[in-house]
């Protein structure tokens, strides 16, 4: 018997998909413990503690909680993953949770991306003629999620305007992007353990371009064809992460599929959207406990 820890949303139905988890996993002989939030944990004398627990004694932790995670949480995260199998591993986790090192990884991989640029703040002369270059940028947090932290730039006024705020903030550095012309919708790939589970997308709202649901997009039923499944799987194996949700566009200038990011942490389908026909949770539920097993047994 192996002792799992978790720690899991619970909004959107996460405490439901929680249960069904948990029940799958003692079907299989395991015991489980759920609640493990690391921002409560503490380190001490070669132990991680949380509730009377050493976590370093988990078998398998599973973290699954993008909406409460803090940096303290994400520091123990790290530890922890020296001792315990983690899902996702901590070193693909943290690429996916940077958007500058998750392209630099596709990229290296031969993965069509964003054209992207990376520079200090006080550059502003190469940011720029960069942005000038391209004549329609995104400035991104590499960090960000949701949307949140963007702006698009698309004249120079906008540029200038953007420039002064932007050196108000505690930014060190600069990620810019450059803007690709799609229709306003793209493609979420699942992906547990190299395996496809579903695809679906998301649609901006009208008069904006970002398709995330935290800044008004809309999730949308959407086939999609074995060319950006495999992308996706590609995009997955090159940060060697376990789980994912590959957000792929199609470039209509360029007449290509780009992959614009790499989730660690993709949502399982809300009641609502499962009404809408999104019906992927237990397939996906099932894989993530084979990979469970598998990390188990495998270390």
């Amino acid at each position: 018997m192996a002792h799992i820890g978790i720690w899991m949303y619970q909004n959107g139905g996460g405490d439901v998909i929680e249960q069904k988890m948990v029940r799958k996993l003692q079907e299989r002989g395991h015991k489980v413990t759920t609640g493990l939030n690391l921002r409560h944990a503490i380190a001490e004398n070669g132990k991680m503690l949380l509730d009377g627990m050493n976590l370093y004694e988990l078998d398998c932790f599973f973290s699954y909680n993008a909406g409460e995670q803090t940096k303290y949480q994400v520091y123990l995260y790290e530890a922890l993953d020296r001792h315990v199998p983690c899902i996702n591993n901590f070193q693909a986790f943290a690429i996916s949770e940077d958007k500058f090192k998750t392209n630099d990884t596709l990229r290296l991989h031969g993965i069509r991306t964003a054209d992207y640029f990376l520079c200090h703040r006080e550059d502003v002369e190469t940011i720029r003629n960069k942005v000038l270059e391209w004549g329609k940028a995104v400035f991104k947090t590499v960090d960000g999620w949701g949307g949140m932290g963007m702006a698009l730039v698309d004249s120079k006024d906008k540029l200038d305007m953007i420039l002064p705020f932007l050196n108000q903030t505690d930014l060190r550095f600069f990620y810019i992007e450059k803007f690709i012309d799609y229709d306003g919708s793209d493609y979420r790939i699942d992906i547990v353990n190299g395996e496809f589970i579903a695809c679906y997308g998301r649609k901006a709202k009208e008069g904006d371009w970002r398709t995330n649901v935290t800044s008004g997009g809309s999730v949308i039923m959407r086939d999609c064809d074995d060319k950006v499944i495999e992308l996706a799987k590609r995009a997955a194996n090159a940060l060697n992460i376990e789980i994912a949700g590959v957000d792929i566009i199609y470039d209509r200038a360029n007449e290509e599929y780009v992959v614009l990011e790499v989730n660690g942490i993709p949502a399982f389908a809300t009641p609502e959207q499962e009404q809408m026909g999104l019906d992927f949770n237990d397939k996906k539920i099932e894989k993530i406990v084979e990979l469970i097993d598998k990390r188990i047994n495998n270390g």
